[in-house]
């Protein structure tokens, strides 16, 4: 699976936009409002700093980027438990419209998590609970395609950006097949073709094979990346729902992505 992944990944290097502290604040001028308020709302309420540009004049989102909460342990508000932080949810009103038997089987799966969580398996984590592991991201960007590179498991996203539609039929993908797209200075990306294997968190929140993202990744500033995903399953939701977190930037020197192999503390295997 591993191996499939890095495959689908391979690209030119000599077509990745160079990362964010290598442009200027070229490009265009006039934003949608939304994207403005996004801004604004990271970058302390006043002019909104320029943003780093690609030479096609889109927003660069290169570089290594990381969440400072607590959603991979609970994306709702929690309080502290063993070996787990207290939190603050990431859900929007706090609330996951559970259809009844659905609800169920989230309880069942917040009093087995222990064993019942698939990470406690190794299983890849899927979109978006991935983005929000307390693990950093390393995102290349290039006219084409937008790559995301994980220190958790050694995972792999590729994001086309060329127009290119999902593949047809259902294919059962742990991290889906992503589509992406430009509306003003927002990549929005469409997530189809997931399995039924992962979960949002560890608290038991889950999802099936009917799982639809749309994912919003909107730079505040240069420094900060402002993350949205609505959720849609028919199967296991009564309706839309959304979460929202920041990306971090890494700034400190020479900072790269390490390695973290699970199977490794798992089966006891040393490499």
């Amino acid at each position: 699976m591993i191996a499939i992944g890095a495959a689908a990944a391979v690209f030119s290097l000599a077509n990745i936009i160079p990362l964010a502290q290598g442009f200027g604040a070229g490009g265009p001028t006039s934003l949608p409002r939304s994207d403005i308020e996004a801004r604004r709302s990271l970058g302390g309420g006043g002019q909104a700093p320029p943003l780093p540009r690609a030479p096609n004049g889109r927003p660069n989102l290169s570089g290594v980027w990381q969440v400072m909460n607590t959603a991979s342990w609970d994306i709702q508000d929690h309080s502290a438990q063993k070996g787990v932080p207290a939190g603050q949810g990431v859900v929007e009103g706090n609330d996951i419209p559970y259809q009844p038997a659905a609800l169920a089987r989230r309880k069942e799966n917040f009093a087995n998590r222990a064993t019942a969580d698939p990470l406690t398996k190794c299983y890849l984590p899927g979109v978006p609970r991935i983005t929000y592991m307390p693990f950093p991201f390393q995102i290349l960007q290039t006219p084409t395609h937008v790559e995301i590179f994980y220190e958790y498991a050694h995972a792999v996203r590729q994001i086309y950006v060329n127009g290119s539609p999902h593949p047809p039929g259902h294919i059962d993908w742990w991290m889906g097949d992503s589509r992406g797209r430009w509306e003003g200075d927002t990549l929005v990306v469409d997530v189809v073709d997931f399995n039924d294997q992962t979960w949002f968190d560890r608290a038991g929140n889950f999802h099936s094979d009917a799982l639809h993202l749309v994912e919003r990744y909107t730079l505040a500033d240069p420094d900060h990346l402002s993350y949205e995903v609505t959720i849609e399953d028919p199967k296991v939701f009564t309706r839309p729902w959304k979460m929202s977190t920041v990306f971090y930037r890494h700034k400190e020197k020479n900072f790269q992505l390490l390695e973290y192999e699970c199977h490794t503390f798992v089966e006891g295997v040393s490499r």
